[in-house]
């Protein structure tokens, strides 16, 4: 039995599911990482700003405010 030369052939025109779902999973450890990684900057960022309101401005870690 012949078959015609296209159905013979192997297809791998598409992306499976498995493909896809390892794509989603490293982007997700991606953004994951950004996250935590930023998450500590902007909490050492409010706590330093906490520090200074909490403190009226005299701590030493305070930049200078400008008088007006």
């Amino acid at each position: 039995m012949f078959l015609p030369r296209r159905a013979r052939r192997r297809r791998d025109d598409g992306a499976s599911a498995v493909e896809y779902t390892l794509l989603v999973a490293a982007v997700a450890v991606v953004v994951l990482a950004v996250i935590l990684g930023l998450a500590s900057i902007v909490k050492d960022a409010f706590g330093s700003t906490s520090d200074c309101v909490g403190s009226n401005g005299t701590s030493a870690s305070c930049p200078a405010t400008p008088t007006p």
